[in-house]
């Protein structure tokens, strides 16, 4: 068996990221990479302005006494008239600040009356002005290529004037299920069999991980009907995802199918709990990763061990969200010869600061200890882990996006 650390770079490093690249309307760049590096072109804002609704005049004609004439109302989007000694111009929100003015005063600090306005505060040098260029200047770095672009970055870019964005083609991904007893949902159950969560599930985390489940397939424990269903998906995608079949019983195809494809093993069993019967396969120069056929196995496999390889392939400049150190809650102490990855939740300590509380109950098919967990609590291999204990923390917010 790899051990984690070893099994997860071998995997992050299993492919390189697509070449493919496309230009895709601003409303639809939520959710992909950027695929160059983008420079600022316009100053924002593009002219000195007003950060309130107020009265834009010259600090050397403040006086608590004075009583200024209202030279203009001027609104957002209008152009000012060049501001005169000794008078005010009444300037709202964004409005530009007119040629003469140093200062801008907000109207709570005013009283205007007969086309005159008073101040009764005394105004600070260059207050309420938004400078040009104090956002981002022409010629300046904006962002980076593999930055996954979200609304934050949509609004950046569309303050550039930039209607289209350069991005990585979506990651296309195959997904198979194996199992003479797995129905699909919906469809009539024997009592041996059970639902197939493991499909559905799967293309949930791969659309939140912003690439494209192309197909969701599921084969029969035959040889014939694996290699039918690895050939349609290796046609197609850019990474295969099988599900099960790849232990060490009678019917765990899996194995010999990719052999038969011409695929070799460059990875089988990793030392972590649960998660055990991990495989990585290269055939035709893509890569095939079968993960474990219990729903927690495999949903704690993708998170931790394949979403590193589907950000590199993204093209993503972050592959590995970060870890935090945590303290664990545990009745009892625990130990074993795996890494063992716990369902816990995040919560705040009674003392203050943030604990991590495992599920009550850890089983590998226990799928209602996924919704109800915040993250992964990953617990060293042969080290007694106590109450209280320091361990590492997946939050599945950042490693399943």
């Amino acid at each position: 068996m790899l051990d984690f650390d070893q099994a997860q770079t071998l995997l992050a490093n299993a492919a390189a990221p697509l070449q493919r690249t496309e230009h895709v309307d601003l409303a639809n760049a939520s959710g992909r990479v950027l695929a160059t590096h983008l420079d600022a072109t316009v100053d924002i804002p593009p002219a000195d302005n007003s950060a309130m609704d107020g009265y834009a005049l010259r600090l050397a004609d403040w006086s608590p006494e004075a009583r200024l004439p209202i030279q203009q109302r001027c609104y957002a989007g209008d152009v000012p008239e060049p501001l005169k000694p000794g008078q005010a111009i009444r300037l709202f929100t964004g409005s530009v600040i007119p040629a003469g003015a140093d200062v801008v005063v907000m109207q709570e600090d005013t009283t205007e009356a007969d086309n005159h306005v008073q101040i009764s505060r005394e105004p600070r040098p260059g207050q309420h002005i938004r400078r040009r260029g104090e956002d981002t200047m022409a010629g300046a770095a904006l962002l980076p290529a593999g930055t996954l672009l979200q609304a934050a970055h949509v609004a950046l870019l569309a303050s550039q004037g930039m209607a289209t964005v350069p991005v990585y083609g979506q990651l296309r991904v195959g997904i198979l299920t194996t199992g003479d007893e797995l129905v699909l949902p919906g469809q009539p159950r024997a009592t041996e069999q059970i639902y197939n969560s493991n499909g559905p599930m799967l293309a949930a985390m791969v659309r939140g991980m912003s690439a494209l489940p192309v197909h969701v397939l599921h084969a029969r424990d035959t040889e014939a009907d694996l290699l039918a269903a690895f050939k349609t998906l290796l046609a197609d995608c850019d990474l295969v995802l099988s599900v099960g079949g790849v232990s060490v019983g009678e019917r765990d195809l899996v194995k010999p199918a990719l052999a038969a494809l011409g695929g070799e093993l460059s990875l089988w069993k990793v030392r972590m709990k649960p998660g055990k019967p991990v495989a990585l396969a290269q055939i035709d120069g893509k890569p095939v990763v079968s993960l474990p056929g219990n729903p927690v196995s495999a949903y704690a496999v993708f998170a931790t061990l394949v979403t590193p390889l589907m950000r590199r392939m993204q093209g993503r400049e972050e592959i590995f969200p970060p870890v935090s150190q945590l303290p664990l809650r545990t009745a009892q102490p625990r130990q074993d010869g795996r890494e063992e990855f716990l369902r816990v939740q995040c919560r705040v300590a009674d003392e203050g600061g943030s604990e991590l509380v495992p599920y009550g109950h850890q089983g590998s098919g226990v799928i209602s200890s996924l919704p109800w967990s915040t993250g992964l609590a990953r617990l060293p291999a042969d080290v007694l882990v106590q109450d209280r204990d320091t361990v590492s923390y997946y939050d599945l917010r950042h490693w399943l996006a």
